[in-house]
């Protein structure tokens, strides 16, 4: 009797600290870049190179020329799931994400609508923070987030 009082706390302690540990994804993302007057490339930083889910950047020679950054807009392919099909657009300013706007989310059902009208518009806030397909999945929307980050992978990528 006098133990179980110590164990309980001790565990419902525990368990407290486990609900609060939040982990940085260890994956590497593409991250968009500027390379030369009116064009853009997508450049993979190795693991070593992010800290804390921050990139850091170096430092490149400048020149006396002025670089113009054309705004484009592309595309992601259309990336099925069981409930339904996937597809984003992106819009780019030099190596800036301005905006991700989701073209198709499941919508057929009851459920997948309520489901897309709340994962949406936080697949977009992450995506635009992170300026990369690098997004945590949101409960209760696996198949759509996971279809929707590989719809914004794919755009990324065709900016290349």
């Amino acid at each position: 009797m006098r133990r179980t009082i110590p164990v309980l706390a001790a565990t419902a302690g525990g368990l407290a600290l486990l609900a609060n540990f939040r982990t940085t994804p260890a994956a590497t993302s593409a991250r968009i870049t500027a390379a030369t007057p009116g064009s853009t490339e997508v450049t993979i930083p190795s693991p070593t190179t992010t800290t804390a889910g921050q990139a850091t950047t170096t430092a490149r020679p400048t020149t006396s020329t002025t670089q113009v950054t054309s705004r484009r807009t592309i595309t992601g392919p259309d990336v099925p799931n069981r409930y339904g099909d996937v597809q984003v657009r992106i819009t780019v300013t030099g190596h800036h994400l301005d905006d991700v706007q989701a073209l198709q989310l499941p919508m057929d059902r009851e459920r997948s609508a309520e489901i897309s009208d709340y994962a949406g518009p936080r697949l977009r806030q992450e995506a635009l923070r992170a300026q990369s397909a690098n997004v945590d999945i949101v409960s209760g929307a696996s198949y759509t987030s996971e279809s929707y980050i590989q719809s914004l992978q794919g755009a990324i990528d065709a900016i290349g």
